[in-house]
């Protein structure tokens, strides 16, 4: 399964920073890790902001990187 927005929930924002949630449904972390995953999101998540990620292989946490605005694993 791809990218769907839909799945992605804010769960706080405060002064600019935003802890996001993604349900990743039957996708493994591996594919929901992906640098180029959440592009489609892009005008969405800022620099600094947090994503946790749940799928069907366990959970992840990742922050968004400066510049790039995709996730990076942490």
């Amino acid at each position: 399964m791809s990218f769907a927005v839909r799945n992605l929930s804010v769960l706080a924002y405060a002064n600019g920073f935003t802890l996001w949630h993604y349900k990743a449904g039957d996708d493994t972390l591996a594919l929901a890790g992906a640098a180029d995953f959440f592009t489609p999101a892009a005008d969405l998540l800022g620099s600094g902001d947090i994503v946790m990620i749940s799928a069907a292989d366990g959970a992840r946490i990742l922050a968004v990187a400066e510049g790039t605005r995709t996730a990076a694993l942490m």
